[in-house]
């Protein structure tokens, strides 16, 4: 790869394609999303005068890194959610990315794989101090789970929500053994099973450019959702925009919130963001109960970046072009490049 800048620089963008064969059925939407992204990325970087293409990654890595190779693109736009509708290989491509010493945005190998593990990530932001709720890991339906009701049982290795719907609230025993039976049957991993944390539901994306920075917070509300419903953000609130819950569950930037919580969540984001050791850009999930406590859910740090997703409306709340914002990031993965 060979360095340059301003209208010289070459910049590619990948993308995991998706693939009826060999994607996973159940995550279509969300995987399907991406191509998008990659479009709105790719108009982005020729706005900002770079020369710019696309590189689908398909069912063979051997071509794609050889599109690669013959392509020699100084950068690398990292978009890669999965590989084979597989998002537990997200790490992989980035490890694979490593090792070519291609330079590339967003977040590096090791970050991704720790932040897929659910547990693993909660394990890593106690060990900081970070409040996050109560949670066992289920290795089989029938464990023994010493938490009280209500309980959330997620998959422990996916993300975009994937496996997360109105049933995966439980609160007596019998529900909670058909959810760890569901995720063993539909996913065939461990549980997650955590305190559900009444309240309302908060993100923060944070940017590492200049320096690391919490953008303004961003609430999903609950109000105009089904009394029969929990109030979680679910799969079908996030991907399926003909679906009641998505239609009862919009975001709100900058949330309608006090001083003092906003400043709260921000700073927790930004000390989850360096305790995971994050780069680039991420995002930070939260409940806050109803004594104002916040509870991280999770750090998202290969969150959606389309134009209309919850990343870039924290960007054009905080007055930041979403080509400069990748300006930026490619300023970044090229100065890594030249360290190497």
């Amino acid at each position: 790869m060979n360095a340059k800048s301003g209208p010289n620089l070459l910049v590619g963008i990948a993308f995991n394609a998706y693939d009826p064969l060999t994607a996973n059925k159940v995550d279509r939407p969300s995987e399907e999303s991406v191509e998008q992204t990659a479009k709105e990325v790719l108009t982005a970087v020729t706005e900002l005068g770079y020369a710019a293409f696309i590189i689908p990654l398909q069912k063979s890595f051997m071509n794609f890194c050889q599109r690669l190779k013959t392509l020699n693109a100084d950068v690398l736009i990292n978009l890669c959610e999965a590989f084979l509708g597989r998002p537990q290989l997200e790490a992989n491509v980035a490890a694979a990315l490593e090792l070519l010493g291609v330079p590339f945005t967003g977040n590096d190998s090791r970050t991704l794989a720790l932040c897929l593990d659910k547990y693993k990530t909660k394990a890593v932001l106690k060990s900081f101090g970070l409040p996050t709720p109560p949670a066992v890991l289920a290795e089989s339906p029938d464990q023994k789970i010493n938490l009280p009701f209500p309980l959330i049982v997620k998959p422990n290795n996916e993300d975009a929500s994937l496996g997360i719907h109105p049933e995966s609230v439980v609160r007596d025993e019998d529900g909670l053994r058909r959810q760890l039976g569901h995720i063993q049957d539909v996913f065939g991993e461990p549980a997650l099973v955590e305190a559900y944390i009444e309240g309302r539901e908060f993100n923060v994306a944070v940017r590492d450019a200049e320096k690391t920075e919490a953008l303004p917070v961003s609430e999903i509300e609950f109000e105009g959702m089904p009394e029969n419903q929990p109030n979680i953000c679910s799969y079908a609130a996030k991907w399926h925009p003909d679906d009641v819950l998505f239609q009862s569950t919009p975001p709100r930037c900058p949330a309608s919130i006090d001083d003092g919580l906003r400043t709260l969540l921000q700073e927790i984001a930004v000390k989850a963001f360096s305790a995971c050791e994050c780069r680039d850009y991420a995002r930070v999930d939260y409940r806050v109960d109803k004594k104002g406590r916040p509870f991280i859910l999770e750090v998202n740090p290969n969150p959606d970046i389309s134009l209309n997703a919850g990343y870039a409306r924290a960007l054009g709340a905080a007055g930041v072009e979403y080509k400069n914002f990748w300006k930026q990031m490619i300023d970044k993965a090229l100065l890594r490049g030249e360290k190497r």
